[in-house]
């Protein structure tokens, strides 16, 4: 591979106006195909095949008119007065104009379904009040007749009046049966009544009023244009004395590719690079490359969305990463360049020889991202995998651009990507006037080491430690900016209607039926109010209602309103205590959908998908690093450490994004819980970027070992041949990502996040902490391998040191002495370990 990659560089910088001529075309064409085929991204997520799936397929079978989803729109006076009777009959015309748009199916009139409300409660007070007259009555009948039946009895009479008086008490108690059972019916529905109570349209104090809006088109499926029109009705033409306000479902905040706040983390990068290269033009070089390739890859993905459905998440998860790793890798190939121009190497070979060797050690890092980022798949979760795909889409064209774009420009470039300073050195070097001693190499002290270990672990467990109390959901309406409609509308719903109005549950049970369609329908109205009662016990039900029986009445639906919020534990809890309850013996156990449902089951089957995930990927580190490093220990330390780093910064999302801590310096105004697929997500990238940094740092520390440093003295000469482009690697990375922290967007703020502290803690405590330290301490151990399994195991050449040998001839020319671009003299090794 590294003699491949090094004809390619030469490749490239030979023909380099080519190189650069089709990269600008693959990125016109991927902005045309962006214009010719992009689609609409979503704002949601669903996994088919989970409990809330399967209900929402029978209701779309079983009931004909509940199969589209739904959004509120959010009236309220701006005075807190009551709306008046002109602002009533406004805010209905809206709503009737609202079923005029495409895709609408219904949109509810609050005040009119408030006024049914009060008909029917006014109608069974003057049922019960008939019924009650009606059983005075009949008391009154009976009182006669058996007054009647004991003077008949004293008189003798009776055998002759017996069958008048037994036709009329037949006549009596038929009477009583019927306003009794009428009496039944009627407290069914006081009891429906009064367990519906929490369901409101209009606030009791009367200046709130929801209008429900349902939508023919799944709540996945509704188009944005529709919502838009549904919108624009009640914006455009707005009541005098009022504010609008539309709830999540209506009003989607999809986050946008690029703000403000990446600008700044690029500007950061770009601050970085020329501290560390010097020169603007090639701190611009990396830049440029990895707009380039992140570019193409953005558009390739967005012109996807018109063909697969997609999240608005996953276009900009590979922007982020794309760009943070074509940073990156483009630095390691500059870097590696300007450090063999500087010793001397004409600039074509320079270019050859830094592809096949950074560029190599470029390959493999990004094909441990990109085993990574495609074992997403994996976990059999559609949009999860369609991110890791779409996020390895990114890697694999940052890996191109680095191996092919890089070295064209580098051509073009020549010299001049070193300062004046370093080419007048150049010069001076040439002359024979340069040249220094070599940095003696000291190990560090034992004590040193353990002290530096026991630090890094402690800290590592201290900073994980809130991951213990991690819980996964979906953002909802509290988490948007507090200036958006559909955070009002979420506060102003919570605050008049109680906070389980913001996420309720539609709830399906299956009915007995019947023999005959009259006996169905009897037993479907008794059942329903069973079942309510039963839903109605449980503590966290603030109230449930009837919405609809199947026209065969098999089956049963209820609207329940939970006491607290969509994301909260006892929400949670009470779709759980829902599914395992079995109100009607046989019938089975209920289902349970809404989004609240939805999010819960989408968090429960990442839970259980990630263990699998993990283990997956810590098994494919164990492997990769024994290849590369030929050694037992030193997989298993580089394994034990991204383990501590991911949960390390898994414990700063808990603190951060669901305790609070510090959220105002990040903007964040409500916590909640941790986005459902971030650890997953976080585990599969993580992973990739910590191998790529222990390649930089420990291919280093093993080449000094094989070319005959003592263990000890290796692991100081490895870290220091390493720590410069792994530092400024990683706060280009963790600059990149810390720009996506301040995105209005939960989501892509709380995966900004991760990322970000994931790469500080993982390069910084353990990569050039913990590793190191480790290391010294075991000492020749660290590279025990046994001899059975090293003649197995594959020579992997990463760092192409095969390939400098191989091109070393006529290099002692530039320098004296040794050969400056030997792996030996790279490395740092005194002549007498050599």
């Amino acid at each position: 591979m590294a003699e491949l990659l090094y004809g390619l560089g030469r490749a490239c910088a030979h023909r380099a106006r080519t190189v650069i001529a089709i990269w600008l075309s693959l990125l016109v064409a991927a902005g045309a195909s962006f214009l010719l085929f992009s689609g609409e991204l979503e704002g949601g997520f669903s996994i088919p095949g989970t409990p809330t799936d399967d209900v929402d397929r029978l209701r779309s079978e079983e009931f004909s008119d509940m199969g589209g989803g739904s959004g509120t729109v959010v009236y309220r006076t701006g005075d807190g007065s009551p709306f008046t009777d002109e602002q009533r009959e406004a805010i209905a015309d809206r709503a009737e104009r609202a079923t005029e748009v495409p895709g609408v199916s219904a949109a509810v009139d609050p005040f009119a379904t408030e006024a049914e409300r009060e008909d029917g409660a006014r109608e069974l007070e003057e049922g019960r009040a008939e019924i009650d007259a009606g059983l005075e009555e009949l008391d009154a009948g009976q009182a006669e007749l058996d007054a009647a039946r004991e003077q008949a009895e004293a008189d003798g009479t009776l055998d002759l009046t017996e069958a008048v008086f037994d036709g009329g008490q037949a006549e009596i108690d038929a009477g009583r049966e019927e306003l009794e059972e009428g009496l039944a019916e009627v407290e069914r529905g006081e009891s429906l009544m009064e367990m519906a109570s929490g369901l409101r349209m209009v606030s009791e104090d009367g200046d709130t009023a929801l209008v429900m809006v349902s939508f023919t088109d799944e709540q996945m499926d509704i188009p944005q244009e529709t919502r838009d029109a549904v919108m624009a009705v009640f914006e455009d033409d707005p009541v005098p004395g009022t504010t609008v306000d539309f709830n999540s479902d209506m009003a989607q905040s999809l986050p946008t590719l690029f703000g403000p706040a990446e600008v700044v983390g690029v500007v950061v990068a770009a601050v970085v690079l020329v501290i560390m290269l010097g020169t603007l033009v090639g701190a611009g070089l990396p830049l440029l490359t990895a707009l380039v390739g992140v570019g193409i890859a953005t558009l390739i993905s967005m012109s996807l969305s018109g063909v697969v459905e997609m999240s608005s998440v996953t276009p900009i998860l590979g922007l982020m990463l794309g760009l943070a790793v074509g940073i990156d890798y483009a630095l390691f190939i500059v870097n590696r360049h300007r450090r063999q121009l500087k010793q001397g190497v004409e600039v074509e070979e320079s270019i050859g020889l830094a592809n096949g060797t950074a560029g190599n050690a470029v390959v493999f890092a990004g094909t441990t991202v990109l085993i990574a980022l495609l074992g997403l798949n994996l976990t059999g979760i559609g949009f999860l995998g369609l991110m890791g795909t779409m996020g390895a889409v990114a890697i694999t064209i940052a890996v191109l651009v680095a191996v092919t774009l890089v070295p064209a420009l580098l051509s073009l470039i020549g010299v001049r990507i070193l300062s004046r300073r370093e080419r007048a050195r150049l010069a001076e070097r040439a002359s024979g006037n340069g040249g220094t001693a070599p940095e003696p190499v000291r190990p560090m002290s034992t004590g040193g080491a353990l002290l530096r270990a026991a630090v890094a672990v402690t800290a590592l467990v201290v900073v994980a430690l809130p991951a213990l109390d991690l819980r996964l959901g979906m953002p909802d309406g509290s988490s948007e900016p507090t200036d958006s409609t559909q955070y009002r509308a979420h506060t102003i719903v919570e605050e008049e209607f109680g906070a389980g109005n913001n996420g309720t549950l539609l709830v399906v049970a299956r009915l007995t039926g019947g023999p005959d369609e009259e006996a169905a329908e009897l037993n479907a109205e008794r059942e329903q109010a069973l079942i309510a009662e039963e839903i109605h016990a449980f503590d966290d039900v603030a109230a449930v209602a009837p919405i609809a029986v199947s026209d065969d009445q098999t089956h049963a639906a209820f609207q329940v309103v939970p006491v607290e919020g969509p994301t909260s534990e006892s929400t949670e809890r009470l779709v759980h205590d829902l599914r395992e309850l079995e109100p009607i013996k046989g019938t089975g156990t209920l289902g349970v959908a809404g989004v609240a449902s939805g999010n819960i089951d989408i968090s429960e089957t990442l839970d259980e998908a990630l263990p699998i995930y993990l283990t997956v990927v810590v098994g494919m580190s164990l492997v990769i690093l024994l290849l590369v490093f030929r050694s037992i220990f030193v997989p298993i330390v580089a394994t034990l450490g991204f383990i501590l780093s991911f949960f390390g910064a898994l414990g700063g999302v808990v603190a951060v994004y669901q305790w609070g801590w510090l959220g105002g310096l990040i903007g964040l105004e409500n916590a909640g819980p941790v986005l459902n697929f971030l650890p997953t997500i976080l585990a599969g990238i993580l992973f990739g970027l910590a191998m790529d940094y222990m390649l930089f740092i420990g291919t280093g520390m093993r080449e000094a070992y094989v070319h005959g440093a003592p263990a000890r003295a290796a692991v100081v000469q490895g870290f220091r041949a390493g720590r410069a482009v792994v530092t400024a690697a990683a706060i280009i990375m963790v600059s990149v990502f810390g720009g996506f922290v301040f995105s209005h967007s939960v989501m892509i703020s709380s995966i900004g996040f991760a990322l970000a502290f994931g790469v500080l803690i993982d390069a910084f405590v353990v990569r050039m902490l913990l590793v190191p330290a480790l290391m010294h301490l075991a000492g020749n151990a660290a590279w025990w391998l046994p001899r059975w399994l090293d003649r197995l195991l594959p020579d992997i050449d990463v760092e192409g040191a095969a390939l400098e040998r191989r091109h070393a001839a006529g290099a002692g020319e530039t320098g004296g002495g040794d050969d400056p671009r030997s792996p030996e003299a790279r490395a740092g090794v005194p002549a007498e370990h050599r």
